[in-house]
């Protein structure tokens, strides 16, 4: 089935599982897709919502443009060096699954109670889980082809650019889908402290002021944030992955 009629399909049951909790629950406490559009279109109109959003996705894109360039290269490293890997691995596992919700207070004493100890907060959830995917697929590749490599006597940048990136890549580009979603539940929290930008501020303030069509426009537009921000890792994935068939990208 055609993309288009996939996301459409995923558009259409959505709003009736919405239609359907609006009518059992109260339109209310839960207002009908078409009332939240109509005023998500307003704020559009007036232009009060672009600051949120731009604020929320400039804090996401910074955090995870910084963790791919440090984290990848350090996760390739970590693949290729046994004894990197044997002192960075533990690390690693330890500080992993810390959720970092609960180092925000540090950042925000540390580097401030602006944009940057927010970046950070984000940077901290994916960092680990990008160097681990990197690791990983430089670990997978196949013997024989570290043979090829040696065979051709390759230098070491060109093995890095030939042989470890392309394997780890498929890995990484996965990572990222999957952070993006811890991302902006961080990201939510976030922006609930010392900040009067950005989507998760925009929406608990709605809450707190019983304003639930602004609450649920807030909803709308994080979701949207991040369907986009889902997309162009699979754009990113057919320009840096293009040996990767269809199947194997799972894109829908």
């Amino acid at each position: 089935m055609a993309k288009w009629l996939m996301r459409l399909y995923a558009f259409i049951a959505i709003h009736l599982v919405w239609y359907l909790l609006s009518y059992r629950l109260g339109s209310y406490l839960i207002p009908r897709p078409d009332v939240v559009w109509i005023y998500l279109f307003g704020l559009i109109f007036k232009g009060t919502i672009f600051m949120h959003v731009l604020f929320s996705v400039f804090r996401i894109l910074a955090a995870m443009s910084v963790a791919f360039l440090i984290g990848v290269p350090i996760g390739l490293l970590s693949g290729v060096n046994k004894p990197i890997d044997k002192w960075l691995s533990p690390i690693i596992y330890l500080l992993f699954p810390i959720p970092k919700i609960a180092f925000l207070p540090i950042f925000m004493g540390l580097f401030g109670l602006g944009d940057l100890s927010k970046i950070i907060l984000l940077f901290s959830v994916l960092i680990f889980q990008l160097i681990l995917s990197a690791r990983d697929g430089v670990k997978q590749i196949p013997i024989e082809y570290h043979h090829v490599v040696k065979t051709l006597k390759l230098s070491k940048l060109k093995k890095v650019m030939k042989l470890y990136l392309p394997s780890a890549l498929p890995n990484v580009i996965s990572s990222l889908r999957v952070g993006v979603g811890i991302s902006m539940a961080v990201l939510f929290f976030g922006e609930n402290y010392a900040t009067t930008y950005g989507m998760g501020y925009f929406i608990m303030n709605n809450w707190t002021m019983v304003n639930y069509k602004g609450m649920f426009a807030g909803i709308v537009v994080l979701a949207i944030i991040a369907a986009g921000l889902l997309t162009g890792i699979d754009l990113l994935e057919r320009k840096l992955c293009r040996w990767l068939t269809y199947e194997q990208r799972h894109i829908v």
